[in-house]
């Protein structure tokens, strides 16, 4: 599923994508197979180990909450 599609679907909520695809000149994701999604990235995090994609992001569908510091 393309990353707008994904956006508009799972609207506000954390994501976690498989197969994921980068658009490396700008480092974007632009695809990629959603395994689940929830509000609470901890619940999405956890999700994650169990499962264990191989070629996974976890991304949040919206702006950061401003709450939410980011590390780059």
């Amino acid at each position: 599923m393309i990353w707008t599609e994904i956006c508009k679907k799972y609207k506000d909520k954390w994501v976690l994508l498989d197969d994921v695809r980068i658009d490396e000149d700008n480092m974007q994701i632009t695809e990629g197979k959603v395994l689940y999604c929830h509000p609470d990235k901890d619940r999405v995090y956890k999700i994650a180990l169990e499962l264990r994609p191989k070629n996974f992001a976890v991304e949040y569908t919206d702006e950061l909450p401003k709450e939410l510091a980011a590390m780059l």
